[in-house]
């Protein structure tokens, strides 16, 4: 299956494949945005599905303008001609590096006219990464709305939880939810872990099935419009935790909620982490599972057999 790139959707909401985006800066603060896509075809379409077709994008997403693909070649190098910087995903991919690098070649053949090409080349991902950082009203939304059909689907697999079933099985159930609800995929593929399979850090769901007195751990988020969802929960297969179960799971949440409570303004990214280590260790020592200092255990990492993140 095809999944477009977020950061070309992040600038044009555009999802169809062989798609390139020219954003044109000149002074003055003229700007103009050009989209090259796939033309219009017939056959194509009854075998593939609709597209846009230049006119028909430019109409619908508002480009200043657009061309075929197949023209990119012949219109590319003109538009750089006489810029002093070119910004593109540096090394991204061989294709892209090397059409960049004939786009230049060809303005650079054009010197004696008085045409110059870029002589400075950046990375255009430093400049979208810090753009994408701040979510507007539109983004925190669609960012809600998927933890929302997520946390739904992972309620849907707790209640259809039963011994006898396989993690495949629940598996489904969280996959009909997120598509249920619209979302075009899974935001990674999802983790259904029964038993020992859920110490595996990166494990599948698999055929294992899932016994009375196992706890089952479920790492599954749906995507949409490129905005990814990430819930994990463990819970009881069949509906009740035994004494250690609930010992080590009370303690989970106490970190989680020491965590939350390190989530400021002004405090750094890293400082909910280091609550969850504090907690977690002064936890595994009363439990008798570490022995020693507390402080002695964070500096030394022995609590990374227990949480390796």
């Amino acid at each position: 299956p095809y999944r477009h790139d977020s950061y070309f959707y992040y600038l044009t909401g555009f999802t169809e494949p062989e798609a390139v985006l020219v954003l044109v800066a000149q002074a003055g603060g003229a700007e103009r945005s050009i989209l090259f896509c796939r033309p219009k075809h017939e056959e194509r379409e009854i075998w593939d599905g609709f597209r846009y077709g230049p006119e028909g994008a430019q109409a619908a997403f508002g480009f200043d303008e657009a061309h075929s693909v197949e023209e990119i070649d012949a219109v590319l190098p003109s538009l750089l001609a006489n810029h002093a910087v070119v910004a593109y995903p540096l090394a991204a991919n061989t294709r892209t590096d090397m059409q960049v690098r004939r786009w230049l070649e060809t303005v650079r053949m054009q010197g004696r006219a008085g045409v110059t090409a870029p002589s400075t080349a950046i990375d255009i991902r430093t400049i979208l990464d810090e753009m994408r950082l701040f979510k507007d009203a539109g983004e925190i939304a669609t960012m809600r709305r998927a933890a929302e059909i997520s946390a739904q689907a992972h309620v849907r697999a707790m209640r259809a939880s039963r011994e006898g079933l396989r993690e495949y099985h629940l598996e489904a159930e969280l996959l009909y939810e997120f598509r249920r609800h619209g979302a075009q995929s899974v935001a990674y593929n999802s983790i259904v872990a029964t038993g020992p399979n859920a110490c595996v850090l990166h494990y599948r769901a698999g055929p294992a099935e899932l016994r009375d007195g196992d706890l089952c751990l479920i790492d599954a988020g749906c995507e949409i419009d490129c905005y990814a969802s990430d819930i994990t929960r463990t819970f009881p297969v069949s509906g009740r935790f035994s004494p250690e179960q609930k010992a080590i799971y009370e303690l989970v949440l106490k970190a989680q909620a020491a965590a939350f409570a390190e989530i400021a303004p002004g405090k750094h990214w890293n400082h909910a982490h280091e609550a969850t280590v504090r907690v977690m260790t002064a936890g595994l020592v009363e439990l008798g599972l570490l022995d020693g200092d507390v402080q002695a255990l964070i500096d030394s990492e022995a609590y990374r057999a227990f949480y390796m993140h």
